[in-house]
């Protein structure tokens, strides 16, 4: 009967809990492709950007946006659900009845468990992809001569040259932040479309002033055939814009952790800070553990404060709570960085002072 008896407070919970979760999700998730559609609109018209272009950028990135919003819609949708069980006097029944307020947290947290393991799986599939498509709509919303071909890399036209990029990271020095482009080829082409010349760089990197690429190997075509040469460095006289490029390519928290290893693995190699990589693969990485640990933090209010309120309450008090995490994971996060914190730690240590707080207080009231 016990068994019984905690699976149905189970299925109470878990199903009053995943009714209000899903309908926040679904409510903020839309309004925030609508202020987004909205504010693609003001593109219609720009290098051949149309309604339907803007249509088409909403949906390959509502992908990304279910992820993002994930978060919040647990953590105002954990409050809903159990703050109607306590409107209602059945948490008072379920505490009644011999159940602990940790047991009945578990049980909400249970179901956004389940939930953040799909959540996770669309972050590292369908997200990237669809924000892979929506940063080349950008690209050539800004740029009509650059473009992006997902596996292919980046593609550029620059007068008589074609450019092919199979990579990029973002690189900052003292004085400027850029686009490093790895695995460079650019094909020099006559009028008629001939190859001409052909050359291939390991690296290429605006220095502030010009583009210069590193470990370059050139080959030309003419009627005496082939002729190769081999270079450490050189000037490249392109017209690339590196800011156009940074802006529209370098968003790190919109990669999937195997993308962000493998620009971390390559910069270390290198003797290169990761810098914003590592900080983006470890908020990935703990994402299920923040998401988790906020809810959990969250569910006591629903015993205490929102008894007696209503609706308006206890959106106010998750939002209140999502805004206070927000801006606690960024300040962690920017003093980890200013003071050489490892990004493990500096993205892990939100998560243990919360789920700190949650521990004293389910052991002090049960």
């Amino acid at each position: 009967m016990a068994s019984l008896r905690i699976r149905r407070v189970d299925w109470l919970v878990g199903t009053t809990v995943l009714g209000s979760l899903l309908t926040v999700w679904l409510v903020i998730t839309g309004l925030d492709a609508v202020f987004q559609f909205l504010r693609q609109l003001g593109n219609v018209g720009k290098n051949g950007y149309t309604v339907t272009s803007a249509v088409v950028y909403v949906l390959v990135t509502f992908p990304r946006r279910l992820y993002e919003m994930f978060g919040n819609a647990a953590l105002i949708g954990g409050l809903l659900g159990l703050g109607g069980l306590a409107a209602t006097n059945e948490l008072t029944a379920l505490r009644a009845c011999g159940l602990s307020k940790l047991r009945i947290a578990a049980s909400a947290v249970g179901v956004v468990a389940i939930l953040v393991v799909a959540v996770v799986i669309l972050g590292e599939t369908a997200a990237p992809w669809g924000d892979q498509q929506a940063q080349a709509m950008q690209l050539r919303l800004k740029s009509n001569n650059v473009g992006l071909g997902g596996a292919s890399g980046l593609w550029a036209r620059d007068g008589d040259r074609v450019i092919n990029a199979k990579g990029w990271v973002a690189k900052r020095t003292a004085t400027h932040s850029t686009v490093q482009l790895l695995d460079v080829r650019v094909f020099t082409l006559t009028p008629d479309g001939q190859v001409t010349r052909f050359d291939w760089a390991q690296t290429a990197e605006h220095d502030g002033r010009q583009w210069v690429m590193s470990k370059v190997r050139s080959t030309t075509l003419d009627e005496g055939g082939t002729h190769s040469t081999t270079v450490a460095s050189q000037t490249w006289d392109s017209r690339l814009n590196p800011q156009v490029l940074e802006q529209s390519v370098i968003q790190p928290q919109y990669l999937p952790m195997r993308d962000l290893r493998r620009n971390i693995n390559y910069l270390e190699q290198n003797g290169q800070n990761p810098g914003v990589y590592a900080s983006a693969f470890w908020t990935r990485a703990l994402y299920p553990v923040n998401v988790l640990v906020l809810v959990l933090l969250a569910m006591p209010f629903s015993f205490g404060t929102l008894r007696s309120g209503g609706l308006g309450k206890r959106m106010f008090i998750g939002m209140l709570l999502a805004i206070g995490w927000y801006f606690l994971q960024k300040a962690m996060v920017n003093f980890g960085t200013v003071y050489g914190v490892p990004p493990l730690v500096a993205n892990l240590l939100p998560a243990v002072i919360l789920a700190v707080i949650a521990w004293v207080y389910f052991r002090k009231h049960g």
